[in-house]
């Protein structure tokens, strides 16, 4: 007899359709034989499976099991194949009749040699997957039930182990459907991260961090050691907009293929922040392994990616991030798999201005040579250095600053200014792939940025003083066009402009302006 099971295989963070099917005939030996391009996981679910069957109450047939993956063309990886393997043997075998429609019913599960049901990666989007075809039910480990609690339109029964699962498709002892939760009631329960309110002093630092927020740019700070450069970006992620439910799922089901959601956690809706060693290879980076698993610039998508001590990056993996930056999405290719992941995120990086750290310091003096410090900061090419929109020197905070006991601004009250100019960029852009200032193209730059006359005219200056490239021209209109969202002004002022222009002055001291190409 032939029984079908669904279940779902992964394609980059996408899901694909597999239907498992099993054929099972009588005979005097026992042969076992799995067809449809498994890897080495799936063939060792003939193992599992024989032991969860015996260990569950059920029995392996003895004689001739076929079990075939369709399609047979697409690769199939991972144990989330074992319950639905297991379940088309049992029906197959007619060890029990199914009750429901298998055609709606999705599985997935790793099977423990007792029978138990464990955790597996990638369940957010295969259910994901399964909903757009019109998949309406899914039996999954348990641990698994908590990341697809927000999945609308799809009832999720939580399984603990093979018997369960039999028993509720027997229609004998049917699991109780999880009460699916509204996205709101995720973002009630959002931790809290660093506050700015614990930042002291550094004005400009602040503001660039504010506008960077505002629009999505990148962020460059340059300072001496000490002078509070990872904590700035550290609060970064809190004065951010909270993430969409789809930013939500775009990011959850990109941790949740590369395995990094933990048994028992549910949907991601803090923006990720990450921050790589500056030991990383271009594959730890940008993605990578013989399965052409994401990277951290995937991991980092709808949240910050912060290379501390940039300079200390080896320059293939800096030059790396080139492409993401500028596509949002980094392809990853390898023999034997290929995929594409989004990768839109915002850079955040910090640097020492010199190998010692203290050049330009109004408190320590510099020992290094000037052959030394041009050297160290060659490691940042110029084309990286244009792909970030702002750039602001930070020092180390006077005495006064650190014990004065006025109180800074707090992350909440800078979101809500943050929120306020998003919005703003949210109903102009409406219609558009864009979703804040950072994402504008060319093409729709004169439609949008709204200049003023002066303050076009104050940007063709700086552009032939200081040899800006065509990149770091059209950049310095997005900035300009988020300061004036700030001011909430209509167009692009002379004020908004030449703040704009005053946060790119740092390549003029260090860089001299004019860096190669």
């Amino acid at each position: 007899m032939i029984a079908r099971t669904l279940c779902f295989a992964l394609a980059g963070t996408e899901g694909e359709p597999v239907q498992v099917e099993a054929y099972v005939t009588t005979g005097s030996t026992f042969q076992f034989a799995m067809v449809g391009l498994p890897d080495t996981a799936v063939k060792e679910s003939r193992d599992r499976v024989t032991a969860a069957l015996k260990n569950s109450g059920f029995t392996m047939p003895y004689g001739h099991t076929t079990v075939n993956l369709s399609p047979a063309d697409l690769k199939k990886e991972g144990s989330v194949f074992d319950l639905p393997i297991a379940m088309a043997v049992i029906l197959a075998s007619r060890q029990i009749r199914s009750q429901v429609d298998m055609d709606s019913l999705l599985l997935l599960g790793e099977l423990g040699l007792d029978g138990q049901l464990t955790h597996v990666s990638g369940a957010l989007s295969m259910v994901i997957a399964a909903r757009e075809r019109g998949v309406t039910q899914v039996i999954l480990p348990v641990a698994n039930a908590k990341e697809v609690n927000t999945v609308e339109g799809m009832q999720v029964f939580p399984a603990r182990s093979l018997y369960e699962a039999a028993q509720h498709i027997a229609g004998k002892m049917p699991i109780l459907p999880q009460a699916q939760r509204s996205y709101q009631e995720c973002l009630a329960e959002q931790p809290i991260g660093a506050d700015l309110a614990q930042v002291r002093g550094q004005a400009s630092a602040r503001r660039a961090l504010e506008i960077a927020a505002a629009g999505g740019h990148n962020l460059l700070m340059v300072g001496v050691p000490g002078s509070g450069k990872t904590m700035l970006a550290r609060c970064l992620p809190g004065i951010l907009p909270q993430m969409s439910q789809a930013e939500a799922f775009e990011t959850t089901r990109i941790y949740s293929v590369s395995g990094m959601l933990k048994p028992g956690e549910g949907l991601m809706t803090q923006r990720p922040f990450r921050t790589p060693h500056h030991s990383a290879s271009v594959a730890a980076l940008v993605g990578g392994g013989a399965n052409a698993r994401p990277g951290e610039v995937s991991l980092a998508h709808n949240g910050v990616l912060f290379l501390d001590e940039m300079p200390e990056y080896p320059r293939s993996v800096l030059e790396a991030l080139r492409q993401p930056l500028e596509d949002g999405y980094a392809t990853v290719s390898r023999v034997r798999a290929r995929a594409q992941y989004q990768s839109s995120f915002m850079l955040v990086s910090s640097m020492n201005p010199c190998p010692c750290g203290y050049y330009g310091s109004r408190v320590r003096p510099c020992r290094c040579g000037s052959h030394e410090i041009r050297k160290y900061l060659d490691r940042i090419s110029g084309p990286l250095l244009d792909r970030i929109e702002l750039q602001v020197e930070v020092d180390n905070v006077p005495i006064e600053d650190i014990t004065s006991p006025n109180q800074a601004e707090d992350s909440l009250t800078v979101r809500g200014r943050v929120v306020a100019a998003r919005d703003l960029q949210l109903r102009r852009y409406a219609g558009t792939p864009f979703r804040c200032n950072a994402q504008l193209d060319t093409k729709h730059m004169d439609a949008f940025a709204n200049i003023a006359p002066e303050a076009l005219k104050l940007l063709q200056q700086a552009m032939q003083r200081h040899a800006f490239s065509m990149r770091v021209y059209g950049r310095l209109i997005k900035v300009a066009r988020t300061i004036a969202d700030l001011r909430a002004e209509a167009r692009i002022e002379l004020p908004a402009m030449a703040e704009a222009v005053q946060f790119r002055m740092i390549d003029a001291k260090y860089w001299g302006g004019a860096y190669g190409q």
